[in-house]
């Protein structure tokens, strides 16, 4: 399979042109994968943008200086170019702060999955309090580093952290909005109608479960409370199975 690579910025190269692909991801395509001339490989804006290249050297300092090593990166001709437009719908997954590093591996999977928009929520029950931005940075990277895995031309969207009202303030605007609720009274994931353009927001609550107070704020903004089925998910797979399940109800997946 064609490697993908992103780039920093707006990508619109002219067809023959040079990128030289630098810094961490240059170095990761010239010495991890040990790509070589004439090999192919794909450079993405994570933005909708890939240019399709191959390689035409090693890299020069990573800058695109001249009389470099090629351990700092590779020097990469353009021969088509395409865009992909935004999917539609939209997947949002509101995800409630879980323990130690399964938000990473709630955002690699939800990445993985197909969800364009992931807003950590600092849900009443959450264990983790995030006091800075450091939490986001490392879910913005996760979701990088999964999109570029999983070959996704857009990197999902991860917002800073949001109290519950912002969060209901998604669910109000939203096409479709789903709070995941393991009752027994919410109705099955699997018959939930999807839009076919719009928004999709999906909330996921903390290990604790969601509060009354905040299951309210979310009922009164337009939410519907569904199940996903007999067991009870982890906070960190309950987002990925949600989105898969709804995203198999659109062309997105034909």
């Amino acid at each position: 399979m064609v490697p993908l690579f992103f780039t920093d910025g707006d990508l619109v190269p002219e067809l023959g042109s040079e990128i030289t692909l630098s810094g961490a991801e240059g170095r990761h395509a010239a010495v991890v994968r040990r790509l070589r001339p004439g090999e192919r490989v794909d450079v993405g804006d994570g933005a909708g943008a890939i240019a399709e290249c191959v390689v035409a050297s090693g890299g020069a300092g990573g800058a695109g200086g001249a009389g470099g090593s090629g351990r700092d990166g590779l020097r990469l001709v353009v021969k088509s170019r395409r865009t992909e437009p935004r999917p539609e719908p939209t997947v949002t997954v509101v995800q409630a702060i879980p323990k130690g590093d399964r938000g990473e591996l709630a955002v690699e999977e939800m990445t993985e999955v197909g969800v364009d928009r992931i807003v950590p929520w600092a849900a009443e029950r959450s264990v983790p309090v995030w006091r800075d931005d450091r939490g986001a940075v490392r879910w913005r990277a996760t979701a990088r580093e999964a999109a570029k895995q999983s070959r996704r031309a857009w990197i999902p969207e991860v917002t800073d952290v949001a109290a519950t009202a912002a969060a209901a303030g998604l669910v109000s605007a939203a096409s479709l909005a789903v709070l995941l609720a393991p009752s027994g009274a919410a109705r099955p994931l699997a018959g939930a109608l999807v839009p076919a353009a719009g928004e999709v927001v999906v909330v996921v609550g903390p290990e604790g479960g969601v509060s009354e107070a905040e299951a309210d704020a979310f009922l009164a903004a337009g939410a519907l409370a569904y199940r996903l089925g007999p067991s009870v998910l982890r906070a960190s797979t309950a987002g990925a199975v949600a989105a898969a399940i709804l995203l198999s109800r659109t062309s997105r997946w034909a």
